[in-house]
């Protein structure tokens, strides 16, 4: 099947993330993992612990922002989201504003020490915009850091139903940035490789994560779901412990970037 890059509906995405989001945090294990690897860096990389202001693009159920909370002191917090239902997510504090909306359409706070993002990027139709606002709302020596998808990102589905986003290569990000005036400290990809026990657990596992969103117009069958079923034959591979699983593959990308004197 030819593939298809997607005209995003963003109102789609925003249903669909909102309808998973009681079973997103259970699911999403390779995000919270892909949280955790992008805080170590940030720890590693940005030369202060306290941040004035704190812009989050994608805070969806909080993952990547409890983790910034713990590792560094933040005076000022702008949450963004496609969907209001995130709110409830986080208790209600003086330093706490939200940005709902679009982060295509939406203005950015101004005067940002850091702009962070984990896992949201790859739904952005117009990354080299994205990249120029945040080049201008940030401080000089303002950190970029974030994580998002590359090119094999769900490539059996991709295979085996056409649908899928418009990923970029690592090398699309690195030039990007450095047409927007970025510094870039650290860009790094990597694949991760999960097994299921049959083709269904992996359409449960998308389904309960919201990535469903990437299936526009899609409506499974009778038909086509046996068609997926035996197409994913071919992902079968023997796990760690010699069990035939069905794979589906992560390939995340990992930045951290600084915005010039």
């Amino acid at each position: 099947m030819d593939d298809l890059i997607l005209k995003i509906n963003k109102s789609q995405v925003a249903q669909r993330f909102a309808k998973a989001s009681q079973s997103y945090d259970q699911h999403a294990f390779v995000q919270k993992d892909i949280c955790y690897a992008l805080i170590g860096l940030m720890r590693r990389f940005m030369q202060y612990q306290s941040l004035e202001r704190v812009f989050e693009i994608g805070c969806g159920s909080g993952n990547l922002t409890q983790l910034l909370l713990q590792n560094f002191k933040v005076n000022q917090l702008f949450l963004n989201d496609i969907y209001p239902e995130v709110q409830q997510h986080f208790q209600i504090q003086q330093n706490l504003d939200f940005y709902i909306g679009d982060i295509e359409q939406i203005t950015f706070p101004e005067g940002l020490d850091l702009i962070c993002s984990s896992s949201a990027l790859q739904w952005v139709e117009n990354l080299d915009q994205i990249f120029q606002k945040a080049n201008t709302a940030l401080n000089s020596e303002g950190y970029f850091c974030f994580s998002t998808f590359g090119l094999d990102n769900l490539k059996e589905i991709r295979l085996l139903t056409g649908q899928g986003l418009d990923y970029l290569a690592l090398s699309g990000i690195h030039d990007k940035l450095l047409q927007q005036g970025f510094e870039i400290l650290y860009l790094s990809e990597e694949h991760k490789i999960l097994g299921f026990d049959q083709p269904k657990d992996i359409l449960k596992h998308l389904k309960a994560t919201g990535v469903t969103a990437t299936a526009s117009g899609h409506r499974w069958t009778k038909s086509s779901l046996q068609q997926f079923n035996q197409g994913y034959q071919q992902f079968l591979f023997k796990d760690v412990g010699n069990q035939l699983k069905y794979q589906l593959t992560y390939h995340p990308i990992y930045c951290i970037a600084r915005r010039g004197v």
